[in-house]
């Protein structure tokens, strides 16, 4: 897949607005993508419509209106802020005669900037790869107006046919080694797990400053950046946090509203991080006005990769740019503790790191369970953390026990054997 940032291309932005959070984005954000990657935003037209036209996702006069700015501004690509259908795509890539893309092919354009490792770049091409194969008759729609003629129609779908098997064996081939890279990854947790080093994991959306304070916290410098998805790979380092406490913290990609399926699918091994974290830090840009929205997308993400049992902390960054706001702790209705901080400047750092050595070394209360027979992993794993006091069998062959345990380390094993936390008294 071509990549745009390495053209410098002008572009024509279309913005619609729909009146609906199903359709609608940001413009905004948009605008930020575009400029992301690399790509020269020559003109922005912007409409309003109850609902998207099945033919050109727009109307005819709004598509002769982006016709006449593609040839006066001499625009080579027109990039959609919406999801296009192939249909659509390919309809408006007629009357504009030009190169048409929508936001997930935007998107998925800057992660292919972004992707430095082998497994990031594994990822990104499985992801294009997924989202072309819809769009293979694009190429080959000069094939599709011939109605006859010995050696036309046949090639022409014999290619199409080509493409789609070349692509599926590719697909494959990444799938194949994207597993052995979940294996290793799944053998490096439970190093850290056998070794009782607790996980703590970055989340948040999109430049809202997680790498920056990964490096404050950490003391490693990472790439950082004023930009959407400056960072894409995940990194691991060893965070010293006092007193004899330390842990391992993952700095993850981050997300964004409507986030494109074939991403989340094919970044499952790198997510996979999140879901066996002991502790998420939510990073949250305290100057982004629409920060509560973008909490709830980036918790949405969380609950869809099964990692909403995690415990948070929310971190409220970029202190710096909020007149009147500074560092300070405190604990919401729901009980999720809050820190502000400014990682760029270094303050509240030193209230965060108190924060999460207090989270990661809970006092041990003690606990009586009653496990199911069917649960005998659950028992098991909790032999091996030395937690059990006394055991009886009942009736049913299921087990009476007392643990000595922390009740987010015991949620944790109950999620990870597949068993409600209601079994806990």
């Amino acid at each position: 897949m071509k990549e745009f940032s390495e053209s410098g291309e002008r572009a024509i932005l279309v913005h619609i607005d729909f009146r609906s959070p199903r359709f609608n984005e940001e413009l905004d954000e948009f605008i930020e993508l575009v400029s992301s990657s690399g790509l020269h935003s020559a003109a922005t037209v912007t409409g309003s419509r109850t609902s998207p036209d099945a033919r050109y996702f727009i109307g005819s006069g709004k598509v002769e209106e982006i016709r006449l700015l593609v040839e006066e501004e001499c625009a080579a690509i027109v990039i959609f802020n919406h999801e296009l259908s192939p249909g659509q795509e390919r309809n408006l890539e007629r009357a504009l005669k030009c190169r048409v893309i929508d936001r997930i092919g935007l998107i998925l354009d800057i992660f292919a900037l972004r992707a430095q490792s082998y497994e990031g770049k594994l990822q990104v091409e499985l992801a294009q790869l997924q989202h072309l194969s819809t769009r293979l008759v694009r190429g080959w729609s000069h094939l599709e107006r011939q109605k006859g003629g010995i050696g036309l129609r046949g090639p022409g779908e014999t290619q199409l046919e080509t493409d789609r098997r070349l692509i599926g064996h590719r697909i494959k081939s990444i799938n194949s080694r994207l597993e052995k890279v979940k294996s290793q990854r799944a053998q490096g947790r439970q190093l850290r797990r056998s070794t009782d080093t607790p996980v703590v994991s970055l989340v948040g959306y999109t430049n809202a400053g997680k790498s920056t304070l990964f490096s404050e916290l950490t003391g490693v410098e990472v790439y950082a950046a004023d930009k959407l998805f400056a960072t894409l790979d995940t990194t691991l380092r060893k965070l010293d946090l006092g007193s004899g406490c330390q842990a391992i913290l993952s700095d993850t990609v981050g997300f964004i509203r409507h986030i494109p399926p074939d991403l989340i699918e094919s970044f499952h091994a790198t997510l996979e991080e999140i879901r066996q974290a002991d502790l998420l830090l939510h990073v949250i840009d305290a100057s982004d006005e629409q920060r509560h929205l973008h909490m709830q997308q980036v918790n949405q993400v969380i609950e869809e990769l099964g990692a909403s049992h995690v415990p948070q902390i929310e971190v409220y960054n970029k202190i710096d740019k909020v007149a009147g706001l500074h560092s300070r702790q405190e604990m919401d209705d729901s009980h999720v503790p809050r820190v502000w901080v400014s990682a760029q400047q270094g303050e509240g750092i030193a209230e965060l790191r108190g924060l999460l050595a207090k989270q990661l070394s809970q006092e041990t209360d003690i606990h009586d369970l009653h496990i199911p027979a069917s649960a005998g992993k659950l028992r098991a794993s909790l032999y091996e953390h030395g937690s059990v006091q006394e055991e009886e069998v009942d009736a049913a062959g299921g087990w009476m026990m007392k643990v000595s345990l922390e009740r987010d380390l015991f949620r944790k094993l109950c999620h990870r054997h597949k068993l409600q936390d209601s079994i806990l008294n």
